[in-house]
């Protein structure tokens, strides 16, 4: 009788231990820079891209006139969504009035959609602007809106620099989306 799982090694992975793996491959994709455009121009910017789809296909949780919501393909926490302009424009100072109003008013709009289906307890919100400051996509402004809850940093960020998401973006976008109007 042994007091744990019976280690074996496995070919490639170097001294067996009893830890436990949560494979990710779908991040690959974004460590590799996978769709990220080559330059700063529109044709080739995902932001640009998704308005031209549906709002399932785009992860499209609200459209209004100067900007919209979508989730975050790669999401740092459940529900982290991104408040973008339809005009491919780098820096906030850029903006017009209108897109500045309708970017605030679409932030305070997703903190209470978010809140409404998932009970988040605060928020990170903000912008990164430019390569330096770690905008992964910098020639198209977006604004972040992470939702937080007491305990989120749990071990597996902290130890094992990993999130476990609990629920498809796809399910996630139809939460948001259903509540939006409603808050």
């Amino acid at each position: 009788m042994t007091d744990g799982p019976e280690l074996t090694e496995q070919d490639g992975v170097g001294v067996a231990d009893a830890l436990q793996r949560l494979w990710t491959p779908h991040r690959m994709a974004y460590i590799k820079g996978q769709g990220k455009p080559d330059d700063d121009e529109p044709k080739g910017c995902p932001f640009c891209r998704i308005p031209g789809m549906d709002d399932e296909s785009g992860l499209v949780v609200a459209r209004g006139g100067e900007v919209y919501a979508v989730l975050n393909l790669y999401p740092y926490n459940p529900g982290h969504l991104m408040v973008v302009p339809y005009r491919h424009v780098a820096d906030y100072t850029d903006l017009t009035a209108t897109e500045t109003v309708e970017v605030a008013e679409f932030t305070q709009r997703a903190m209470r959609a978010v809140r409404a289906v998932s009970g988040a307890h605060g928020f990170n919100i903000g912008m990164n602007q430019g390569v330096i400051a770690g905008a992964g996509i910098a020639a198209h402004l977006h604004q972040h809106l992470v939702p937080r809850w007491g305990g989120d940093s749990n071990f597996m960020p902290v130890v094992g620099h990993t999130k476990v998401l609990p629920q498809l973006l796809g399910d996630t976008r139809k939460l948001l989306a259903d509540a939006w109007y409603d808050v």
